[in-house]
């Protein structure tokens, strides 16, 4: 039994193993590219070790203009999750401590937006962002994508506090709290672990918006970083070390957002998905 044991354990460890170096790959080959010089092969040398020619991370930020375009996804995107984080808590609170028809039913019309492509109302939406001025603009951005992101963030926040016993609040409500100052005095600081998934998720997604960003931030000084690296692209497509410079800056700021909360991220998304 312990040999077959130690069998199993190795296959599994080596399975893993294996995965993780094919979920590695792309990853090299951007670095590789990345750092190659422009008279190199796109895979020239047998053991595929770059160049270390640097100067494709500077020319690309320029060439690109990355530096206005990662401000601009910087001010949407913590814009978009600080308000996803405050509204989808307390909606998820109310839903998950007060029972009633009326939170029922916005749980389920929530779950149903669910099934809905974003892409779908992307026209209607045009015409409303034309009618409201929020055409070429940080704050119809942030409004939109975070209620894009709404459905998902009240479920899994909904589904984590039905897990949590009332006592965490109900002591602070018979101190004279009431249950809205209960909840971010004491029950939010329980929710860590849903809001660094909820943080994940909804910010890698708004981070990477292209679909809706091209059609409402069409001004050169307005685009995001998925917006410039596209059109980055499209100028100088056969430069491969340069689009694969311009891409890893793009995917920089965003894999380290995830390596911050990555230590809570599994916990929350089995807690909040699994046990509601």
């Amino acid at each position: 039994m312990t040999m077959n044991r130690k069998l199993s354990a190795a296959a599994k460890y080596t399975i893993a193993g294996i995965m993780v170096l094919i979920a590695l790959i792309p990853f090299y080959v951007l670095l590789y590219l990345s750092m190659n010089t422009p008279s190199a092969t796109v895979f020239g040398g047998l053991l595929l070790v770059p160049d270390f020619h640097l100067g494709n991370f500077a020319d690309a930020w320029a060439g690109s203009k990355l530096g206005r375009s990662m401000i601009n996804s910087l001010i949407i995107t913590f814009g978009a999750v600080a308000l996803i984080v405050f509204v989808a808590s307390s909606a998820g609170y109310s839903i998950a401590r007060f029972r009633s028809r009326g939170n029922l039913a916005i749980f389920n019309t929530l779950l149903a937006c669910l099934m809905i492509p974003a892409i779908i109302i992307t026209v209607p939406l045009y015409t409303l962002m034309r009618s409201i001025g929020g055409i070429n603009t940080h704050w119809a951005m942030i409004l939109l994508t975070a209620a894009n992101a709404l459905p998902l963030s009240v479920f899994l926040y909904t589904s984590f506090i039905r897990t949590l016993p009332k006592e965490v609040e109900e002591s602070a409500v018979m101190d004279g709290c009431t249950y809205f100052t209960a909840f971010w005095r004491v029950t939010f600081h329980f929710l860590r672990p849903v809001t660094s998934a909820v943080i994940i998720l909804t910010g890698l997604g708004i981070w990477n918006n292209y679909g809706q960003a091209v059609f409402f931030l069409q001004s050169q000084e307005m685009r995001t970083v998925p917006l410039a690296v596209s059109m980055f692209f499209q100028t100088y497509g056969a430069k491969w070390n340069l689009m694969a410079a311009a891409a890893l800056i793009g995917l920089a700021p965003a894999v380290l957002a995830f390596l911050a909360f990555q230590r809570y991220f599994i916990k929350g998304i089995t807690a909040g998905a699994l046990k509601g």
